[in-house]
Parts: C-alpha cells; sequence; structure tokens
C-alpha cells in the first residue's frame, strides 16, 4: 500500500513544479526583454507638450479650416506581449482609424482585448485635445511590475494619417521605478494614406506600408509639408514627459471614451527653434513677343511667380521677370 501512495506524493511534487515554473514563465516578458522587479504599483503624471509652431514648421502650416491641433491622447500601460504601434510594422485597423480620423473606438476594442484575452493590457488612459499647435494636455497612470511600458499616440490635426507616439517606454529599471522621463516626439506616417500635404483629400495607400518616421528629407518629395531639405533633422514637434506620483496606488478605473471632455492648457510662449523656410518660384513661362522697331534690337520677356514666400531667414526669392534681346518678327 505504500508504493502507490509515495507514487502519488511524487506525482503531486512534480506537478506543483511544473505549475511553478510554467507560472514564472508566464508572467516574465517575451523576448528576452528585461524583467522588472520593482516592487508594488507606480503612479505617473503625464504632460504631453506641443511645439508645431509656425515658427519651427513654417512650410504650408495650416491656419484654418481646420488650423494646426492635436487630438486626444489614448494609451495604455501593458506587458512586452503587447504593441500599440512600432516602426516598420503594420498599423493595426484600430491604429489606421485613429491616426487618418481621430476615431478611438476600433483602437479601444483592442486595447479591451489584449487586456482581456491576454492580460498584457492593465490600464487605458487618456487626455483632452489641444486645440492649437502648441499647447499642453495631461493624464495620470498606474504601472507596476508585470505592466510596466507605456505606448499612446496623438494624431496630428490636420493630416492624412499623421500621428506622434512613444512606443513601449519602460518605467522600470530593474528593481526601481524611474523618476522622470522625457522624450522627444517627432511625426509618424502610419502608412494607411498616401497624402504628401496637411490638407490632403483622402488617398488610401495600397497595397498598406508599415509605419516609418517622417523626417526632414522623407518623404523626399518637394510637395511634402515636412520636406526641408536644408535641415539635418527635424526639430522636436511635441515633447512628453513622465514624472513619478509619490501617492498611494489607486485601484483600476477604466476610461470614459469621452476624450474630449475635459480642460487643457494652450501655451502660447513655448521657446521653440527658427526653421528657415527657402522661397520656391515657378518655372519661367515661355518667351513673350519680341517688340521694337524695325531695323533694331528688340526684346521679349518671360516672367514666374512664387510658390512659397520664405520665411524664418530662408532664402530670398529670385527675380520673377526676365528680359532677353531679340530680332522683331513683326516690326513696325
Amino acid at each position: 500500500m505504500e508504493a502507490p501512495t509515495l507514487a502519488a506524493a511524487q506525482g503531486r511534487a512534480l506537478w506543483a513544479l511544473l505549475l511553478a515554473t510554467l507560472g514564472s514563465v508566464a508572467g516574465q516578458p517575451l523576448g528576452g526583454d528585461p524583467v522588472c522587479t520593482a516592487r508594488s504599483l507606480a503612479k505617473y503624471s503625464l504632460s504631453f507638450t506641443g511645439k508645431w509652431s509656425q515658427t519651427a514648421f513654417p512650410k504650408q502650416y495650416p491656419l484654418f479650416r481646420p488650423p494646426a491641433q492635436w487630438s486626444s491622447l489614448l494609451g495604455a500601460a501593458h506587458s512586452s506581449d503587447y504593441s500599440m504601434w512600432r516602426e516598420r510594422q503594420y498599423a493595426s485597423h484600430g491604429l489606421r482609424d485613429f491616426a487618418e480620423r481621430g476615431e478611438a473606438w476600433v483602437l479601444m476594442r483592442e486595447l479591451q482585448a489584449a487586456g482581456e484575452q491576454l492580460q498584457s493590457v492593465h490600464e487605458v488612459f487618456s487626455a483632452p485635445a489641444v486645440p492649437s499647435g502648441t499647447g499642453q494636455t495631461s493624464a495620470e497612470l498606474e504601472v507596476h511590475a508585470r505592466h510596466s511600458l507605456v505606448s499612446f499616440v496623438v494624431r496630428i490635426v490636420p493630416s492624412p494619417d499623421w500621428f506622434v507616439g512613444v512606443d513601449s517606454l519602460d518605467l522600470c529599471d530593474g528593481d526601481q521605478w524611474r523618476e522622470q522621463v522625457t522624450v522627444d516626439l517627432y511625426p509618424h506616417d502610419a502608412g494607411t494614406d498616401s497624402g504628401f500635404t496637411f490638407s490632403s483629400p483622402n488617398f488610401a495607400t495600397i497595397p498598406q506600408d508599415t509605419v516609418t518616421e517622417i523626417t526632414s528629407s522623407s518623404p523626399s518629395h518637394p510637395a511634402n509639408s515636412f520636406y526641408y531639405p536644408r535641415l539635418k533633422a527635424l526639430p522636436p514637434i511635441a515633447r512628453v514627459t513622465l514624472v513619478r506620483l509619490r501617492q498611494s496606488p489607486r485601484a483600476f478605473v477604466p476610461p470614459s471614451l469621452d476624450l474630449a471632455s475635459r480642460g487643457n492648457e494652450i501655451m502660447d510662449s513655448l521657446s521653440v527653434p527658427e526653421t528657415p523656410l527657402d522661397c520656391e518660384v515657378s518655372l519661367w513661362s515661355s518667351w513673350g513677343l519680341c517688340t521694337g522697331p524695325c531695323g533694331k534690337l528688340g526684346a521679349k520677356s518671360r516672367t514666374r511667380y512664387v510658390r512659397v514666400q520664405p520665411a524664418n531667414h530662408g532664402a530670398p526669392c529670385p527675380e520673377l521677370e526676365e528680359e532677353a534681346e531679340c530680332v522683331p518678327d513683326n516690326c513696325v
């Protein structure tokens, strides 16, 4: 009678060891990422600052219908087995709708599904829209060791499918929470619309492209609203700062979908760099008729017009009219 009892005990011990092993593996991030061992929960204040001014980004700067502004901010605290967006990867349906139209419903459903099925999303947070290119909005969020990464997106308005954001920013440093983190943000293209300018009409990218960063030289088309060939790099169009709050942790409360219901602060006195914008002119027109008296040289002229006015000490416009000597065809 003792053999079966010993075998059963050994079986139970082996099963307990297997469950413990599986549990420890399931609780670790995927892909060999560093494991966060910080204790307790951590609460952070997130401040998003728009730096999209006409001084820093003078080319095609939107002044009306609609003027330059930022959508509401939508983000999540999550583990490494969830990705809201990532460079060189395809945007989800939710990110596409948000980047193109500012609609958050599908992206919210994707976040909810990740939280319920994969248990990879701990908290969803939001911040109200900023009604100008330069301004500030804020939110609070909570992280813990299993969900120490933060991602968010903010749509650039107006734009085809452009946005700024953070992808999987880790607020944990080994066994400690980071006290403060500041990140400069640059425009990204969701890869779902092929428009070149802020006010481009809807023109779907088929097949869909991956998410890419927009730079001063890419896309390398003069019509692009962020094309500044004289710059090595664009100035940051926004900035985010996360500061750890010394407060007791709170229980998770699902966010309201009324993302624009809270107030924000417009900042008019931000220190921004001056980006030079060179004058751009059209091609020359055809030469006009050669006029003048018989037996003498006449004159003909051609013109061009200004396509982009210079700004911030950019190269001035060249002459818009040119004359040349000629022999009159029909002299008088």
